[in-house]
C-alpha cells in the first residue's frame, strides 16, 4: 500500500472500529476484543504502520522512575564507566519524563548488597530496574518481588539465568575466558609454565563472572592439549606489600614462568610489581580498560587487555528499559557486548561509544 502518514482516525475507518479501540491496541492498554484487535492489526500490517515512538513518549503524561542497583565506584574504575553510561542514557530519556536513581552497594559484600536490594523492594514508585547482580540468593529474592509487582528489570555485567530478566547486557564470560587463553598461549610450545593471578575473594559467591571466565580458559587449554603447567597465585585486593612478598617468593620458586593471566580488572597489580622488580613476562593478559591497566598496556608490560564496554552496558540498560516501558517496543532477550582485544598498537584508537 502507498506509504503515507496515517492518523488513528484513518486506521479506525479502515478497520471499521472506533478511534479509541485503535489507540488501545497501539498502546497495549485497556480491554479490546480479539476480533477488534485482529481487524486493527490487519490494517497495521497492510499499511506497514511504524509508530513515532518519540512522539508517543513526549505525549505521555505519566512520569517514570527507573532504579539502578550497581556497585559504588571510584573515578576511572570499571563501575565508574558503568555509571557514566547510565548518566548518559539518563540525560537522553529525561525528555520522556523518565527519572533515573542509582542505589549503590559494595561489590562482593553480601550485607551491603542485601541492604540495597531490600531498599529497592520497599520503594513504592518504581517502573523498571537495572541490576548488576551480585549474590544469587539475594538477587532471586529481589527479582521475585519485582516479578510479583510486574516491574521489568534488566541484568548487566553477568547473567543470572534462574531469574526472568527482560534482557541481559554484557559479555559472554566463558567465551571471553576462552579468547584470553588463546591470546596467552598463541604460538607457545609444550611445557610452558603459566601464572594464573587471582584475587583473595575468588571463592566468594559474588565472583560468578570470574569463575565463568575460568571455565572458558580451561576449556581452551583442554582443547589444545598442550603440556601446560599452571600455578594459581592469589593476590590481596588492597595489600601491596603482602603482594610484593608473595610475588617475590613465587618468581624465586618458579623462574621458568613466562606467561601470566589476570581474570579480573587488576592486571596493573602484576604489571606494577614486574616493573618495580625488574622482572618481565613474555606475555601478560588482563581485563578492562582501567587507567592503570591502559598505562601498562601502552608501555608493553601488559600484552593484551580484553575490554567489555561497561559504559555501553549501563547506557543500553537504561535505553532498553525506556524502549520497553515508555515506547512499548519489543526488546531482545540478549545483547552481548563485543569482546574487544586491545594492545599497545590500537589502544589509542579505541572509543567505547561509536
Amino acid at each position: 500500500m502507498e506509504n503515507k502518514n496515517y492518523t488513528i482516525k484513518d486506521i479506525a475507518r479502515m478497520a471499521g472500529v472506533s478511534a479509541g479501540t485503535v489507540d488501545r491496541v497501539l498502546h497495549n492498554r485497556g480491554d479490546v476484543s480479539q476480533a477488534s484487535r485482529e481487524k486493527v492489526q490487519k490494517v497495521l500490517d497492510e499499511i506497514n504502520y511504524q509508530p513515532n515512538v518519540y512522539a508517543i513518549g513526549l505525549a505521555a503524561k505519566k512520569p517514570y522512575r527507573f532504579i539502578c542497583i550497581i556497585p559504588g565506584s571510584l573515578e576511572f574504575d570499571y563501575w565508574h564507566s558503568v555509571f557514566q553510561g547510565i548518566e548518559r542514557a539518563a540525560s537522553e530519556v529525561r525528555a520522556f519524563n523518565v527519572d533515573v536513581d542509582c542505589f549503590y552497594y559494595t561489590h562482593a559484600d553480601r550485607l551491603s548488597y542485601e541492604t540495597v536490594c531490600n531498599r529497592a523492594c520497599a520503594e513504592q514508585t518504581v517502573d523498571a530496574v537495572l541490576i548488576a547482580p551480585n549474590f544469587e540468593e539475594e538477587t532471586l529474592k529481589l527479582t521475585e518481588t519485582l516479578d510479583e509487582r510486574q516491574i521489568p528489570y534488566v541484568f548487566i555485567d553477568f547473567n543470572m539465568e534462574r531469574a526472568r530478566a527482560l534482557c541481559y547486557i554484557g559479555q559472554d564470560s566463558r567465551t571471553s575466558g576462552y579468547m584470553a587463553a588463546k591470546l596467552l598461549m598463541d604460538n607457545c610450545k609444550d611445557g610452558r609454565e603459566v601464572a594464573l593471578f587471582l584475587n583473595n575473594q575468588k571463592d566468594n559467591p559474588a565472583e560468578v563472572q570470574m569463575r565463568r571466565r575460568m571455565e572458558g580458559f580451561k576449556c581452551y587449554l583442554n582443547e589444545i592439549q598442550k603440556d601446560v603447567k599452571i600455578y594459581d597465585v592469589v593476590l590481596q585486593k588492597q595489600n601491596d606489600e603482602q603482594n610484593r612478598c608473595l610475588l617475590d617468593d613465587f618468581f624465586r620458586e618458579h623462574p621458568q614462568v613466562e606467561l601470566g593471566i589476570v581474570l579480573n580488572s587488576r592486571a596493573y597489580q602484576v604489571a606494577t610489581y614486574l616493573c618495580a622488580s625488574g622482572r618481565k613476562l613474555r606475555r601478560l593478559v588482563g581485563y578492562d580498560l582501567l587507567k592503570e591497566n591502559v598505562k601498562y598496556l601502552e608501555s608493553g608490560d601488559i600484552s593484551y587487555l580484553i575490554g567489555q564496554r561497561p559504559g555501553l552496558q549501563g547506557y543500553c540498560g537504561i535505553k532498553m528499559l525506556c524502549d520497553h516501558v515508555v515506547f512499548k517496543k519489543p526488546v531482545a532477550a540478549m545483547k552481548y557486548m563485543p569482546i574487544d582485544v586491545l594492545m599497545k598498537e590500537n589502544i589509542r584508537f579505541y572509543f567505547e561509544f561509536e
